[in-house]
C-alpha cells in the first residue's frame, strides 16, 4: 500500500474523501439533472474532457484519463444558485377549486458541492485513481405548495442528492492508445413532502408512501469504460460508456414506478482535442443520458389509468427525454503561472410540453450554458482554480399539460442557475 499512498498524501486523501462524502450533494443539476462537468478546470470548458483530462477528478469523465495527470490531488467545492418556479394558469376543478397562480420554489438557493480527486501513476503502464463527488441531483421548495388548492395544507419540497465514489485504473496498451476502467459506487438520497392530492384513493398503488416519509437511501454499483486515443501529434479521441445503476426508494415505493425503482441512467459520449499551437487546446465532447430509459423518469403522465396508477410497475413517471449534449472549451497558456479558461453548451430539452405539470417538482429545462475560469500555479507543485457557469434562463410552455382529473389548464416551468468553484491541486 505504501507504493500506492505515500504516507502524507494518503492522510490527504482520506480527510478529504470522508469531508466530501459528509457534506450533503443536494442541488438542482444542468444537463437533466447531470451535472454538466466534473473538475473546476472541466466546469471551466463547459464539462469538456472525454479527451482532455486535466485534474484527479477526470475518472469521473473518463477513467482513461486516469494515465495523464500524474501524481496529484485536488480538492474542490462549488457553490450552486438555482433560481426556479412554475406557473399555472386556466385550471379549474370546479366548486372555485383552483391550483392558479405563480410559485416560487426557491425556499434553498444556496448549495455548497465538494469534489475530490487522487492520481497516482505506478508505472509507464499502469496509473489509477479516486474520484469521489456529487453525480447530480433535484432540489424544488415550494413554502406556498402549487397543489394548495386541492387541498395540501403545507408546503411542498423535493430532494434528490447522488453521491460518486469512483475508484479506477488505466493501462497504457501502447504508447498511443489509453483503456481505462472505474467502479462507480452510488448513494443517493431522496425525500419529498407535500403531495396530498396525490394520495386519494385510485390515484397511487400504494397511497401511504406517497410522500411525507422523510429521508431514504439506495445504494448502487455500475461501471465506466474509457479510452483516449493520440492519433496525431495534436490530437487526441476519447470514447467513454457508463453503465445503468439499480436504484430503489422503499419508502416511496407509491410514488415512483416499479414499487419505486429509481435508476442512475447509463450514459455514453466521445470527444476530441486539438492543440493548434503551443499554448492553445481546443475540446469538443458529445454526451448523450439516458433518461428514458428509467421508468421512473421517463414513463409519461399519459400513463396514469386506474389500472396503471403511481407506483405500479410501468406506471407514469415524470416524461424525461434523452439528454444530448455538445460541448466546446478552449484553454489558452498565458504564461508559466497562468491558464485561461471558457467553454460553452448546449442540450436537447428534457421534458415536453406535455409534461410540464408533474415537472413543476423537478424542472430541469435549461439547456445553453456558458463557463469561463482559470488556473494560478502558485509554486512547482501547487495550484488553485476557479470557475463561473451561467446556465440561461428557460422556461418550457405546457398549454394543456395538466390532465382533467386535475382541472386541466396550462403548467409552465422555468429555471436558471450560476455556479462559481474553486480549488486546490497538488502535484507530487
Amino acid at each position: 500500500m505504501s507504493q500506492l499512498f505515500p504516507a502524507s498524501p494518503l492522510r490527504a486523501a482520506a480527510l478529504a474523501a470522508l469531508c466530501v462524502a459528509a457534506l450533503p450533494q443536494s442541488a438542482l443539476a444542468t444537463n437533466g439533472y447531470f451535472s454538466h462537468g466534473y473538475g473546476v478546470k472541466s466546469q471551466a470548458i463547459a464539462g469538456v474532457g472525454i479527451a482532455l483530462p486535466q485534474d484527479g477528478l477526470t475518472a469521473a469523465t473518463n477513467p482513461a484519463g486516469t494515465a495523464f495527470t500524474g501524481d496529484r490531488l485536488d480538492v474542490g467545492v462549488n457553490l450552486f444558485k438555482p433560481s426556479r418556479g412554475a406557473e399555472i394558469t386556466g385550471n379549474d376543478a370546479g366548486g372555485g377549486v383552483t391550483l392558479n397562480g405563480k410559485y416560487s420554489a426557491g425556499g434553498r438557493d444556496l448549495f455548497l458541492i465538494p469534489e475530490f480527486g487522487y492520481t497516482r501513476q505506478i508505472n509507464p503502464q499502469l496509473s489509477v485513481g479516486l474520484a469521489v463527488y456529487g453525480n447530480g441531483g433535484m432540489n424544488t421548495s415550494y413554502n406556498t405548495s402549487p397543489f394548495t388548492g386541492f387541498g395540501e395544507q403545507g408546503s411542498t419540497k423535493m430532494n434528490l442528492e447522488q453521491l460518486f465514489i469512483s475508484p479506477s485504473v488505466a493501462w497504457k496498451a501502447t504508447p498511443d492508445h489509453v483503456f481505462g476502467a472505474a467502479l462507480n459506487l452510488a448513494h443517493q438520497r431522496f425525500s419529498i413532502r407535500g403531495l396530498a392530492p396525490f394520495t386519494q384513493p385510485g390515484y397511487s398503488e400504494s397511497s401511504g408512501n406517497v410522500h411525507n416519509q422523510g429521508t431514504d437511501t439506495s445504494n448502487g454499483v455500475g461501471v465506466r469504460l474509457g479510452w483516449i486515443g493520440q492519433i496525431a501529434p495534436q490530437w487526441r479521441l476519447g470514447a467513454t460508456w457508463a453503465s445503468k445503476i439499480q436504484g430503489r426508494f422503499d419508502k416511496y415505493k407509491g410514488l415512483f414506478a416499479e414499487q419505486g425503482g429509481f435508476d442512475i441512467p447509463a450514459n455514453y459520449g466521445v470527444g476530441v482535442s486539438w492543440q493548434p499551437a503551443q499554448n492553445w487546446t481546443l475540446g469538443l465532447d458529445y454526451q448523450v443520458i439516458e433518461l428514458s430509459d428509467v421508468k421512473s423518469v421517463g414513463n409519461p403522465l399519459s400513463k396514469f389509468t386506474p389500472t396503471s396508477p403511481l407506483g405500479s410497475s410501468d406506471g407514469p413517471g415524470f416524461g424525461w427525454k434523452d439528454v444530448k449534449v455538445v460541448k466546446l472549451g478552449v484553454i489558452h497558456q498565458l504564461n508559466d503561472a497562468w491558464t485561461l479558461r471558457a467553454g460553452f453548451s448546449h442540450a436537447t430539452q428534457p421534458i415536453p410540453k406535455s409534461e410540464t405539470f408533474l415537472n413543476v417538482l423537478a424542472p430541469g429545462v435549461v439547456q445553453d450554458h456558458l463557463t469561463a475560469g482559470f488556473t494560478w500555479k502558485a509554486s512547482a507543485h501547487s495550484e488553485w482554480s476557479a470557475h463561473y457557469s451561467h446556465a440561461f434562463e428557460k422556461t418550457v410552455k405546457g398549454p394543456g399539460a395538466i390532465p382533467p382529473n386535475f382541472g386541466s389548464g396550462d403548467a409552465n416551468i422555468r429555471l436558471k442557475e450560476d455556479i462559481i468553484g474553486v480549488s486546490y491541486g497538488w502535484k507530487f
